[in-house]
């Protein structure tokens, strides 16, 4: 663990291991075992970055939580869509905090000079193409989502008395993440709301999933570095270490 200087006030730097989109199903056991033994001795903190199961499901979480016995560092994540698929997540969270597993929805955490700030996100699409809440009480729904979204990543952010920040989502916060994927889809992706909040209450380093076949590095309008870390863009990048590891300074 990151510990003082000696003599000094600031924090050693922390190293950061980042993977998302797990998607662990009830047959996944012993699947990721050997893929969270990797952290040991590369990272001081593991953030996962949601859809952790497949059908969120009480089962699956519990799988993957068997499969993080292994981590011996501390764990902190996000939801991702899949994970609220059966109308679950509350449960699938709370599994995974039984298992000492810090899931963070719309709050923070610090933890040896480094404040953490987590939220899901939603979809929306990014710049002026961003949809607006015009029209149907449907759009407008979708939009609010967005925006609660938003509000509870800088509600998060605001809390923090940290000097370094690092922000995990599951949806990314800009599009220079996702392109690999489709452009039809991009809008489905992330949502440039979400890059507001990071440009208000600055970050060191942003972690993202949910583009499995987008780009592995972008960064946003200030400069801040976005790292999409979806396991199967990490395995087709680094397939001998499929951990996004990442020194916070």
């Amino acid at each position: 663990m990151p510990e003082l200087e000696d003599g000094g006030s600031e924090p050693r730097p922390t190293r950061l291991a980042a993977v998302g989109d797990l998607h662990v199903r009830k047959d996944s056991a012993g699947h990721l075992r050997q893929l969270f033994s990797m952290v040991e001795g590369r990272a001081d903190v593991l953030l996962l970055c949601g859809d952790l199961t497949d059908y969120g499901t009480a089962e699956e979480a519990h799988v993957l939580a068997k499969e993080l016995s292994v981590v011996k560092v501390p764990i902190l994540a996000v939801l991702g869509n899949h994970d609220y698929e059966s109308g679950h997540a509350d449960e699938v969270a709370n599994i995974l905090r039984e298992a000492n597993v810090r899931v963070l929805e719309g709050d923070s955490v610090e933890l040896d000079g480094l404040g953490y700030a987590g939220v899901k996100g939603f979809a929306g699409g990014f710049g002026r193409g961003t949809l607006g809440p015009w029209g149907e009480q449907a759009v407008k729904a979708f939009v609010n989502e967005a925006l609660e979204q938003a509000l509870q990543l800088e509600r998060a952010l605001m809390q923090l008395r940290t000097s370094r920040r690092v922000a995990l989502l599951h949806y990314a916060p800009v599009r220079d993440t996702v392109r690999g994927e489709p452009e039809e889809i991009y809008p489905f992706l992330g949502c440039s709301r979400l890059e507001e909040p990071l440009e208000r209450y600055p970050v060191s380093a942003v972690f993202h999933g949910h583009a499995h076949r987008g780009s592995p590095e972008g960064r946003t309008r200030a400069g801040t570095p976005v790292y999409n870390v979806a396991l199967p863009l990490l395995r087709r990048i680094s397939p001998e270490l499929p951990l996004r590891i990442v020194e916070i300074g």
